[in-house]
């Protein structure tokens, strides 16, 4: 088995990675470092939808739909069909909150669906390990919200 070039994309090009835990897989870069990604089967706009509809059946609200591409085109520029969907639930998020107040920075949760350079179609989300890690949290957060995003996804 060979192993894959592990690089890291900079807008002041590409990079060897000076260790694995920084690096990014492939040409179509996503910072590691905390963000799962999941291929979608679908488009981004149908992805994006799916999303939304498996996060309204829970009651769990939406804050924003943002497309990325759309706003993108709005100045002129170019962007492949990129979505973010920025959604929580104030009954779980606040006591977490009140208790890791840096939590915040992070919540409301988002998820980002991208479509990458071969048209393949990323759901990418910040991983709950990570949140966990970054704010001391005592216990690994929104486990249930990772198997809606990967409802979404297929």
């Amino acid at each position: 088995m060979t192993k894959k070039a592990l690089l890291i994309c900079r807008p002041e090009g590409i990079l060897q990675p000076r260790s694995e835990k920084c690096a990014v897989f492939g040409k179509n870069f996503m910072p590691a470092r905390g963000v799962s990604r999941i291929k979608s089967k679908q488009s981004v706009a149908n992805t994006a939808a799916r999303l939304v509809d498996l996060l309204n059946n829970k009651g769990i609200k939406i804050f924003a739909r943002i497309d990325q591409r759309a706003e993108a085109q709005h100045v002129g520029l170019a962007l492949r069909p990129t979505e973010l969907i920025i959604f929580g639930d104030p009954k779980t998020g606040t006591p977490l909150m009140d208790a890791y107040p840096s939590l915040a920075l992070d919540l409301p949760l988002k998820a980002l669906i991208y479509e990458d350079t071969t048209g393949d179609v990323w759901l990418c989300f910040n991983s709950p390990e990570y949140l966990a890690e970054r704010h001391g949290l005592t216990t690994i957060p929104f486990e249930a919200v990772v198997k809606l995003l990967e409802a979404a996804a297929g």
